[in-house]
């Protein structure tokens, strides 16, 4: 079993109150393992090798927990439409095109080359409806070391014909895709992937719940996130009033379910997503340009609702988690001021935490340095973001690189143990 060690500044959050900090401190891996981290290399390491990082930031990878692989074609356009407008006139016709395999390998390539390069080490990912195309999706992150759940997406109603399934074809194209990839990788495993409610039939909603038990499999989807969505919802299931009553009766809320957004949630929907353990998916920046709205973040945190943060390319333009933490402070002053300064914003240590353990508890025992964790780790140079003169604390150089560094400053990235 080969040893790790990484010396330099190490920050991470093992709890979202503070931030955790060792001046020119070791990290220590074992495999894929943490054994600790220390202030003075203890004396059994001796006469393993150290990669000396200097004065450089050392944190743990950072985790996209909801982001649409097909959509890096047009990420930053169409960004003043509203949701259901953006998916009829940027979305779906993209969409479609990934029936051609060589169209996909481009952009696949370069939507895994961009996610490695902006820090991103675990990813809750969704495909589009066809199959050999979202196989190509998870053979090329296997290759870039990108550990993720990825989805082929089910469609079968209230969808264009030119992206659209028959329920039968949508069930039996899952299941075979599922056989064909669940043991294939060693990073990359699928997800029973719904679209959302409007573009699923009851018979489809039940089928994938049942594969997902049969498999296993985790589940990743969106709820409560536009008004618009809602009422669609609403009026096929009259006898709901929630998105999550509806996903939960075709037994889609799990604790290996990530939902994304849950703008608009119930008080009985909050306590339903509790109990059941489901992850959601902050997505704070596509939140904002789509218009959907602001959801109640710290209302979720109070409950003990487990929160990652998403990048959700295109409706979001950054790939970067980075940009994500500084939007969810952004956003949560903006609901504290609309809940008249009743609902406490985010802190900047817990905005970090939600882009590294926050959605790295989906994963098992990744998101931070504490002994026992996976190994994912990203090295931050950042002389350029500061002046020679400048003597912050390392508390403070880590919130300017989340307010200001990019992928030129990540300088390693290290996933499950490995340098990647």
């Amino acid at each position: 079993m080969h040893t790790t060690i990484l010396k330099g500044n190490l920050i991470h959050t093992p709890t979202p109150d503070h931030f955790v900090c060792i001046e020119q401190g070791y990290l220590v891996a074992e495999g894929n393992k943490i054994c600790g981290i220390y202030r003075e290399l203890p004396q059994k390491y001796h006469s393993c090798p150290v990669m000396d990082y200097g004065d450089a930031l050392i944190i743990p990878g950072l985790c996209d927990m909801h982001v649409h692989a097909p959509q890096f074609v047009y990420r930053g356009l169409g960004l003043d439409l509203q949701l259901m407008d953006w998916l009829d006139r940027y979305a779906f016709p993209t969409e479609a095109r990934f029936a051609d395999p060589e169209y996909a390998r481009i952009y696949y390539e370069a939507f895994a080359d961009a996610m490695a390069k902006n820090g991103t080490t675990r990813a809750v990912i969704f495909g589009t409806l066809h199959v050999p195309a979202t196989e190509l999706l998870m053979e090329i992150l296997e290759k870039k070391k990108i550990c993720a759940y990825a989805g082929k997406i089910n469609m079968d109603t209230l969808s264009p014909d030119f992206l659209c399934e028959t329920p039968q074809q949508s069930l039996a194209d899952t299941e075979r895709w599922i056989l064909d990839t669940k043991d294939r990788f060693r990073y990359v495993h699928p997800a029973i992937t719904p679209r959302f409610i409007p573009t699923c039939s009851s018979e489809v909603l039940e089928g994938l719940g049942e594969l997902a038990e049969k498999y296993h499999l985790p589940i990743h989807s969106h709820i409560s996130e536009d008004l618009g969505e809602m009422e669609v919802v609403r009026g096929r299931y009259p006898e709901y009033d929630n998105d999550g009553d509806v996903y939960d009766s075709f037994h889609l809320l799990t604790g290996q379910t990530v939902m994304a957004h849950f703008i608009y949630p119930t008080d009985h929907e909050l306590q339903l997503i509790r109990e059941r353990g489901v992850t959601i998916a902050h997505c704070p920046q596509s939140n904002g340009n789509v218009a959907a709205g602001i959801p109640p973040i710290r209302r979720m945190l109070d409950l003990g609702i487990k929160v990652g943060l998403g990048s959700d390319i295109a409706g979001g333009f950054s790939l970067c988690i980075f940009r994500a933490m500084a939007e969810a402070v952004y956003l949560s002053k903006l609901n504290w001021l609309q809940s008249g300064k009743k609902e406490a914003f985010l802190t900047v240590p817990e905005a970090f935490y939600l882009g590294t353990m926050g959605g790295g508890q989906f994963f098992g025992k990744v998101g931070c340095f504490e002994p026992g964790y996976e190994l994912d780790a990203l090295v931050i140079d950042d002389r350029s973001l500061g002046t020679p003169a400048d003597r912050l604390t390392l508390e403070e150089r880590i919130e300017r690189v989340i307010h200001l560094a990019d992928d030129r400053n990540i300088i390693g990235r290290f996933v499950c143990g490995e340098k990647a």
